[in-house]
């Protein structure tokens, strides 16, 4: 296992701790937690992107006509 310092004022240190404390959370965790969820958010960003591009110029159906095609 490694291991990652950080610099931090006095302000943040404060309130990183405490948002860890409320939500009963170890510091490693909390951050080990917050740095996954922010590559997974680019991720689904990126992903996101490429298939709206894409699919941006397909047909779409509205959701009447959708209802109107299912028989609804």
């Amino acid at each position: 296992m490694s291991t990652i310092s950080i610099r931090l004022n006095e302000h943040d240190d404060l309130l990183i701790r405490k948002y860890a404390e409320l939500h009963h959370m170890d510091l490693s965790t909390l951050v080990r937690q917050a740095i996954l969820e922010k590559i997974e958010d680019e991720f689904d960003l990126e992903l996101f992107e490429k298939v709206w591009k894409k699919e941006q110029h397909e047909a779409r159906l509205t959701h009447e006509e959708l209802k109107r095609e299912l028989g609804l």
